[in-house]
């Protein structure tokens, strides 16, 4: 394993942890012997452009320190290669560490957990989705959730988690079901009124909502949640189980498996790792091992 690393940092990143977290974690890894270079960047763009710079210079391994957004950009810089991913979760929602068990919100144990995984070479291969060539590790989300997302990030007031929760109740307002086209593994076009469908390589989005509570990060198959053609007074009952993902017992809610999905709607923006992907029809397709992991 080489020798110099890479911290890939969000200086944002939950409200400023990111800043912070970075020293914490990168004097872990010198601790352990590990020479440290940072990668900032002027915008995601040119973030993005350093990482690949130091993926293609063979960097011992590249560390993002941050939330999902970070997590994401650095999965575009390393998914396909054999350079290691480490996570510093510092953000706000963290599904991504949390699917893989590793420390969230505590950079210091983040770094000595990624110092020992690659003096050790205690790696693992992972399983990523990949939409129009971007790479996510947790969740395609497509529908209700999405709209919320769509409102939510043209909301200038109020700041953090509050806007979203103002956000979800502005759109169950005027909540109507959505005339989806689903085609799994190229099957037979699936035409379903849904309130929203989550393709789910990880199990869970939204800092801790598990959309998709069976998902194997390993298996080379997508977990496939189609929230079905609920009213609001459903909505309001299923909604709030999300979070111990016992959601997926409601008679509304079915759960399917594949390794290629076609989903289509109108008005529907999907977002991957929290971030927005473009309109459907949207396809993704899990890639089995298509990231190696340090720390787990």
């Amino acid at each position: 394993m080489a020798s110099e690393i890479t911290l890939f940092v969000n200086p944002t990143a939950g409200r400023g942890r990111g800043a912070h977290a970075a020293q914490p974690a990168a004097s872990a890894l010198r601790a352990a012997g590990f020479s440290v270079r940072t990668v900032l960047g002027e915008n995601a763009a040119d973030a993005l452009a350093r990482a690949r710079a130091a993926v293609a210079d063979g960097t011992g391994a590249l560390i993002a320190v941050g939330g999902d957004g970070m997590a994401n950009l650095a999965l575009q810089a390393v998914a396909g290669t054999r350079t290691p991913l480490g996570l510093v979760a510092v953000g706000t929602g963290n599904d991504l560490a949390r699917a893989l068990g590793l420390p969230v919100r505590d950079p210091g144990a983040a770094g000595r957990r990624i110092a020992d995984a690659l003096k050790s070479g205690d790696l693992r291969d992972i399983d990523l989705g990949q939409v129009q060539g971007r790479w996510f590790g947790t969740v395609l989300a497509s529908g209700f959730d999405s709209r919320v997302n769509d409102r939510g990030n043209r909301m200038r007031w109020p700041t953090g988690r509050f806007k979203y929760d103002l956000a979800m109740i502005a759109e169950l307002a005027a909540f109507t079901p959505f005339p989806y086209r689903i085609r799994l593994d190229d099957g037979e076009v699936r035409e379903v009124e849904a309130t929203l469908v989550a393709v789910g390589n990880g199990s869970s989005y939204g800092g801790g909502m598990r959309i998709c509570p069976g998902a194997d990060l390993t298996d080379g198959l997508f977990d496939v949640t189609v929230v079905g053609d609920c009213g609001r007074a459903t909505l309001l009952k299923v909604f709030p189980r999300v979070y111990r993902g016992t959601h997926v017992d409601h008679a509304k809610v079915t759960v399917h498996r594949a390794a290629k999905v076609e989903i289509s709607a109108p008005g529907i923006t999907g977002y991957a790792d929290g971030e927005p992907l473009g309109p459907l029809p949207l396809t993704a397709r899990c890639v089995r091992g298509a990231v190696r992991v340090a720390g787990l």
